[in-house]
Parts: C-alpha cells; structure tokens; sequence
C-alpha cells in the first residue's frame, strides 16, 4: 500500500469516527473508522521506514590509477 493509500484510510477513519453519526446493528462504525486510522498510521510508519532506507546514500567507488613513471624516463 502506498503513502496515498494510508492517508485515505486515515481520512475515511476519521470521518467514520467523528463525522458520522450512522447506526448500524452489526457494526460500530466509530470503532471501525478507529481501525482505519490506526491501520493508516502505520502504513504511513512503514512506508516511511522503506523509503529512508531506499534513500539511503553509498558513496561511490574510486579506482586508484597509478602511472607508471618508470616507463616514460
């Protein structure tokens, strides 16, 4: 799941949390939208950690080239 995912799991959660005041029998939605905001959070937490460690920065290689100055004399 990607960044955009979580936020719309968070954003949907939140509505069905504080935005709503729907009843339903068999399901409490305030719960559920708590849910989703949590499942969002930590999307977000671990897509953050994957992207760090992709963007992490190797230094790149140097070869050392040495002259042979014995062959030129």
């Amino acid at each position: 799941m990607g960044l955009g995912g979580c936020i719309l799991l968070i954003g949907g959660g939140a509505i069905l949390a504080f935005a709503t005041d729907w009843k339903v029998d068999t399901v409490n939605l305030d719960l559920v939208g708590w849910i989703m905001m949590l499942v969002g959070l930590i999307g977000v937490f671990v897509y953050m950690s994957i992207a760090r460690r992709r963007r992490m920065v190797v230094p790149p290689t140097t070869t050392v080239v040495q002259d042979d100055q014995t062959r030129y004399h």
